[in-house]
C-alpha cells in the first residue's frame, strides 16, 4: 500500500486485519464503502514473496518483493506480537526493468536467506485520502485465507490513525468483530513463527 505520511509515524505500517470466512459479503461490505465516496477502487492479482534472512530471528523482521499492475516493492516489515503498528519500509523498484524477482532472489541470497515462500492475493481495494481498504484472498497453494484489511494513510499521531481505523470500521459493521493480531505470513506460513523462536532452523525451504 502507499504511504503519503511524513514525519516520525513515515515508516510505520498502522493496520487492522480481520479475518473472514467464504460466506463474507462482499457486495454489501462494497456498498457501504462506496457510500463513504472512495477517490478509487481498483481490482487486482499480487504475487508476494516472503523472506527470512539470517538477522530475520533476532531483529523479527521479515523481507517481502511484490509485483503487481500498480506496485513494485522490496519492503521490510518488523513482526510483533499484535500487527496493529509495526515499521514497514519500502523501496520503489518501479516496472521499466519488469519484474525483478530473480535479481531480488540473487540479492538476498548475499545476506543469508533461510527460508522464503510465495503467495498469491486477489484484491478488491478501496482508496480514501486517510485510509486503504482492502478485501482479498490470498493462497499458498496449501492454505487459504479471506481477509479485510483497513490500513491508516493519513497518519499525523498514532492515536489519530487509530481513529481513522474505528471511523471506517464503524461504518462497515467491523467495529464489533474481533481483528486478527498475526500478520500474513504469520497466518498461511506456520514455519515463519517456529523458525523466529528455533535458533536450529537454518536451511530454506
Amino acid at each position: 500500500m502507499t504511504d503519503a505520511t511524513t514525519g516520525e509515524l513515515r515508516f510505520t505500517e498502522v493496520e487492522h486485519k480481520f479475518v473472514v470466512d467464504d460466506q463474507f459479503d462482499v457486495d454489501a461490505f462494497g456498498a457501504a464503502l462506496d457510500a463513504l465516496h472512495p477517490s478509487r477502487t481498483t481490482s487486482l492479482r499480487v504475487l508476494d514473496t516472503y523472506y527470512l534472512l539470517a538477522g530475520s530471528r533476532a531483529r523479527r523482521y521479515v523481507v517481502r518483493h511484490r509485483y503487481d499492475p500498480e506496485l513494485h516493492h522490496l519492503t521490510v516489515k518488523t513482526l510483533q506480537a499484535d500487527s496493529e503498528v509495526r515499521q514497514e519500509v519500502n523501496i520503489d523498484l518501479g516496472h521499466h526493468a519488469g519484474d525483478q524477482r530473480a535479481q531480488i532472489d540473487a540479492f538476498l541470497e548475499q545476506l543469508g536467506i533461510e527460508w522464503s515462500g510465495s503467495l498469491q492475493k486477489e484484491l478488491m481495494v478501496w482508496y480514501f485520502p486517510d485510509v486503504e481498504v482492502v478485501h482479498y484472498r490470498a493462497s499458498t497453494g496449501s492454505r487459504e485465507i479471506r481477509c479485510v484489511e483497513f490500513e491508516a494513510i493519513h497518519k499525523p499521531t498514532l492515536r489519530e490513525a487509530l481513529q481513522v481505523l474505528r471511523r471506517y470500521e464503524a461504518a462497515t459493521g467491523f467495529d464489533e468483530i474481533q481483528r486478527s493480531h498475526q500478520s500474513l505470513p504469520q497466518m498461511l506460513f506456520p514455519e515463519v513463527g517456529k523458525r523466529l523462536t528455533n535458533p536450529r532452523s537454518g536451511s530454506r525451504s
